[in-house]
């Protein structure tokens, strides 16, 4: 998802997302909906929250992070 997307989300819960990065920003929108903040944390590709809409790019920024 492309940041610009991210961002009428975050604005869209009261978050202001100025000073944030992606993955700050996507933990902090996980978290006031009251999931887990675990953005880019499914290392090995390894995640059981099938659902989330952040699914993708965490995957991904896993990879880069934690390779």
């Amino acid at each position: 998802m492309k940041i610009q997307d991210i961002r009428v989300i975050a604005k869209d819960k009261g978050i202001k997302a100025s000073s944030m990065n992606k993955a700050q920003l996507i933990q902090t929108i996980q978290n006031i909906e009251g999931n887990f903040s675990c953005f880019s944390s499914a290392i090995n590709g390894e995640c059981d929250q099938s659902g989330c809409l952040w699914r993708d790019d965490c995957f991904l920024t896993a990879k880069k992070l934690h390779s």
